[in-house]
């Protein structure tokens, strides 16, 4: 099972973890990202994230689809924000449910990992001295 999600309201991690529990589910592995007021040793004010919906989505169920197949995992939600983001808001959340917690890990990792590295996100991050467009995920 795959729960795969654009949106532009604040995420709902307990939402993820509902969706990948079940009673054949042993592990369960969750990674939270958060926004951060730094990067690169300047002052983060906000971020703003744009993705490119069709494909973003697309590549979201690939990953889910690949995760599954290579880790031996029963279930995976994976929520993406888009929009202004401040300090401390969510912009992902991924929840892997597996019989065993090695295959929930590894699968949360890979998931996370080629999310960056693959899906159409781009963030804004707003600085005090001005503002730049980057990947989302570098």
């Amino acid at each position: 099972m795959t729960d795969i999600q654009l949106h532009s309201i604040p995420l709902n991690a307990q939402a993820c973890i509902d969706f990948v529990s079940g009673p054949e589910i042993g592990g369960i592995a969750v990674f939270v990202g958060t926004v951060r007021n730094q990067t690169r040793g300047k002052r983060v004010l906000r971020l703003d994230f744009e993705a490119y919906e069709p494909m973003a989505i697309s590549e979201m169920r690939k990953i889910a689809e690949n995760a599954r197949s290579r880790f031996s995992i029963d279930r995976i939600s994976m929520h993406h924000r888009v929009g202004r983001l401040e300090i401390g808001e969510i912009p992902v959340v991924i929840a892997v449910g597996a019989p065993h917690r090695g295959a929930a890990f590894e699968a949360c990792q890979y998931a996370i990992d080629t999310l960056k590295e693959t899906v159409p996100i781009w963030k804004k991050e707003h600085f005090e001295d001005g503002e730049v467009w980057v990947a989302a995920h570098p």
